[in-house]
């Protein structure tokens, strides 16, 4: 589904992404891990042109990303992306958030759209703040919010960008819950997470990426289980 050839990216003379090549499969759950400031969200930011790479070639079902002629914002539409820090409308009611692109892209009519957006709601346990603006609701329910505004373009990849890492502990979970229950329908999921508890359960393959570059990957039994890389061993024995 994502071809990634050769991605660097520099922020002036700071070699951000060095030379990274990677393939992620339909119903594949990949995820990024590795400590502070070694290229995860960058990359992770690269696939949708968040971050125009320096050098290299995406290509996101048979169309290349990075080509000048690709309209990136239609290839968007098929990329659901979380961020860390929510990014809702904090003037609009969270079913007009949910709404929004689905009803101006011309993907749905309003009746439509409105009728998906409750059923994501009854999905996550969030049906009776329809009405609701941002500010009333905890970070939990916010991201849980921001993941069924994602879903309502009916992507074909969600991406998560540390999609917990602004939330109280407590509030962790039922994040992770609703990540787990779209990694059980088969939606294919690129995730950047600190949390090894969801990589462990949830990814078909760990990436571990220090210095810009992938380190090492593997299933989670490998990465976890029998680390080879002498970094990566030493940030396990961090953060376990």
């Amino acid at each position: 589904m994502i071809d990634v050839k050769h991605l660097s990216k520099s922020f002036g003379d700071h070699l951000v992404l060095n030379d990274i090549s990677e393939h992620i499969y339909p119903g594949d759950k990949v995820v990024i891990i590795g400590p502070s400031g070694s290229g995860k969200s960058t990359f992770l930011r690269s696939l949708n042109m968040l971050e125009p790479p320096t050098a290299g070639t995406i290509t996101f079902d048979g169309v290349e990303v990075t080509s000048p002629k690709t309209d990136i914002d239609e290839v968007r539409r098929k990329m659901g992306m979380v961020f860390q820090h929510f990014n809702l409308f904090p003037n609009m009611t969270i079913l007009r958030n949910i709404t929004l692109a689905p009803v101006r892209t011309g993907r749905m009519t309003q009746a439509q759209a409105e009728e998906q957006a409750m059923a994501l709601l009854r999905r996550v346990g969030l049906e009776e703040k329809a009405s609701a603006y941002p500010s009333q609701l905890s970070g939990g329910q916010k991201q849980r919010i921001a993941i069924v505004r994602a879903l309502a373009m009916n992507p074909k990849v969600m991406l998560f960008d540390e999609p917990t890492s602004a939330l109280d502990p407590e509030m962790v979970g039922e994040v992770l819950a609703v990540m787990k229950e779209l990694a059980a329908d088969g939606m294919t999921m690129v995730v950047v997470t600190h949390e090894m508890g969801f990589a462990r359960e949830v990814g078909n393959r760990i990436l571990f990426m220090d210095g810009g570059r992938i380190l090492e990957q593997g299933s989670p039994e490998a990465v976890f289980g029998n680390p080879q890389n002498p970094r990566l061993k030493d940030f396990l024995s961090k953060v376990l």
